[in-house]
């Protein structure tokens, strides 16, 4: 699957999210589409992919995978710091 068909969570309106989900299913055609996020984004991350399975793409898209993990990097102060991450494939049905 293309890099092209993934939802990068972060400070943009929550609506934004979901539309481009809905989009990536309906005009691109895509088959699978990877709402991923880092940290405090994560619960954002699962309410985005719940609204637009549930509200705007009913009957027609489900979650088919959730992959949680962590990274490591080194923060602003040089400190080594873990961070948190999810990606929900949408699949559809």
């Amino acid at each position: 699957m293309d890099a092209d068909n993934s939802i990068y969570v972060g400070n943009k309106p929550f609506m934004n999210y979901v539309t481009g989900v809905v989009m990536q299913f309906t005009t691109k055609g895509a088959q699978e589409v990877i709402v991923k996020a880092r940290g405090k984004f994560i619960s954002r991350a699962v309410d985005i992919a719940e609204v637009s399975s549930k509200r705007f793409l009913e009957g027609q898209v489900e979650p088919k995978n959730i992959v949680i993990n962590s990274e490591e990097f080194e923060n602003k102060e040089g400190k080594r710091v873990r961070v948190s991450t999810i990606e929900i494939v949408l699949g559809k049905k």
